[in-house]
């Protein structure tokens, strides 16, 4: 248990120092890829999983099923391990709790937690008040576990583009970072931000830490630390990167050609020498 616990504890230290990129993976071979590049912590994508797995996103897999491929992974490195649990798969608190304590069984030491209905509500986002009596569930549930989990509330205003217009949609993501961090979350996750400016003034509003993501519309990682975000996630992008070149290798290969698989071979040797290392 010691070492468990300094898992959890060094992925605080990592959050709250700042500067912290997180890479996330959808099986084995892509966590143990991002080990070896000596990233020092890993998430899950939600997304990379459920691609993987023949389903669309947003909560198709089903709890049991994702919390299966969180343990597979977790098991795969030595690193602390953050998984997405989307919206907790289920509406109420106790669903979520229930989701919590089977990702903290699989062995992650923080979850992404979102405040996005998905088409079961009446709206698309839960009301900050449902949504922080969601993560004070999800708070407990680790409290009576005695484990710090870390807890990166998901605000999704940016995402699905709510708001009359961005001004409002800033003082809409404010109001519900602050309403979750107060209800018990460590962290804010906005994802769909592409704005500097606006990230900056975000970050400076939240009374607590920034998670941004990794987007093809952004410079790249030191963009976002500059305007105050203490962690950047690479989220689904390298799953939907390497659908691509699979993609590009699919279309030679009608053409009886395999040049970007010539090129872009990781070998054999290095692949067994990677999966030896456990």
């Amino acid at each position: 248990m010691a070492s468990a616990i300094q898992q959890f504890h060094h992925f605080r230290q990592l959050n709250r120092q700042g500067r912290l990129l997180l890479a996330n993976a959808w099986d084995c071979a892509s966590a143990r890829l991002f080990a070896a590049a000596g990233l020092p912590a890993i998430g899950t994508t939600s997304g990379g999983i459920a691609y993987a797995r023949g389903y669309r996103d947003a909560q198709h897999i089903g709890r049991e099923a994702m919390l299966r491929e969180i343990a597979a992974i977790a098991q795969c490195v030595k690193l602390p391990l953050s998984a997405d649990i989307e919206a907790g798969y289920g509406l109420n608190p106790e669903e979520v709790a229930l989701t919590v304590r089977g990702a903290l069984a699989a062995g992650a030491v923080g979850v992404n937690l979102e405040d996005n209905g998905h088409g079961l509500l009446t709206q698309p986002l839960f009301d900050i008040a449902a949504q922080a009596a969601r993560l004070a569930a999800a708070r407990q549930a680790a409290d009576q576990a005695g484990l710090p989990l870390w807890i990166n509330a998901r605000v999704d205003t940016w995402l699905l583009g709510l708001g009359r217009d961005e001004e409002d949609r800033l003082a809409q993501t404010v109001a519900r970072g602050n309403a979750y961090l107060a209800a018990g979350a460590d962290m804010v996750f906005v994802p769909g931000l592409t704005d500097a400016a606006l990230a900056a003034r975000l970050a400076a509003a939240l009374s607590g830490p920034l998670n941004l993501m990794a987007l093809p519309g952004v410079a790249g990682a030191e963009a976002w630390f500059a305007a105050g975000a203490s962690r950047v996630s690479l989220g689904v992008g390298p799953m939907l990167a390497s659908m691509g070149l699979v993609r590009d290798m699919a279309c030679e290969a009608v053409q009886g050609a395999w040049p970007t698989m010539a090129t872009r071979c990781y070998g054999f040797a290095e692949a067994e020498a990677l999966f030896a290392a456990g």
